[in-house]
């Protein structure tokens, strides 16, 4: 009886070609509805953290350097500090308008540009986050030049900053 249903779907005309797409098809479901990310993790994801002051995004980026140094072998009992350059800064919508007089042969231009609010908060387009100015590890194991230059590689590596502002001590 299956025997008899499989020949009468083979005989099908270009039934190859249903068959790759309703495996398509459910290749597709089963992806969207079971492995796609949720829309909270999607969320998290886009959204970059915040943070409330230059300070508390040192710290982070401290444990967080701590974490990794403590992963290569030989070394332990990590501390970490990090000098930025700066605070936060920030790029605000603003609205121009441009004005322009003549009077005589004297033409007068004038820029205005005002910060947009919205709630008596103005719109944040950009921030920037502060740049590293230098880092500090101290860890035991960094006796050894080659674990020294496997800390520097991975500071330079996961902060983005050059060997020159890093020091490394044990």
């Amino acid at each position: 009886m299956i025997k008899n249903i499989w020949n009468k779907i083979k005989s099908i005309k270009h039934f190859e070609i249903l068959l790759a797409i309703f495996v398509g098809l459910v290749v597709c479901a089963v992806y969207f509805f079971c492995l796609s990310p949720s829309k909270s993790d999607t969320k998290k994801e886009l959204s970059t953290e915040e943070y409330s002051s230059a300070m508390e995004y040192a710290d982070k980026l401290e444990n967080k350097l701590c974490n990794v140094l403590e992963q290569i072998d030989g070394v332990e009992d990590v501390d970490v500090v990090i000098t930025l350059e700066s605070g936060f800064t920030y790029e605000y919508a603003t609205d121009n308008e441009t004005k322009t007089t003549v009077s005589g042969d004297v033409t007068t231009t004038i820029n205005t540009e005002t910060i947009i609010l919205v709630s008596n908060q103005p719109i944040v387009i950009k921030e920037i986050y502060p740049n590293i100015k230098g880092v500090v590890v101290v860890a035991k194991g960094a006796k050894n030049f080659s674990i020294k230059m496997n800390i520097i590689t991975a500071v330079e590596t996961v902060l983005e900053i050059n060997r020159e502002n890093i020091t490394v001590l044990s």
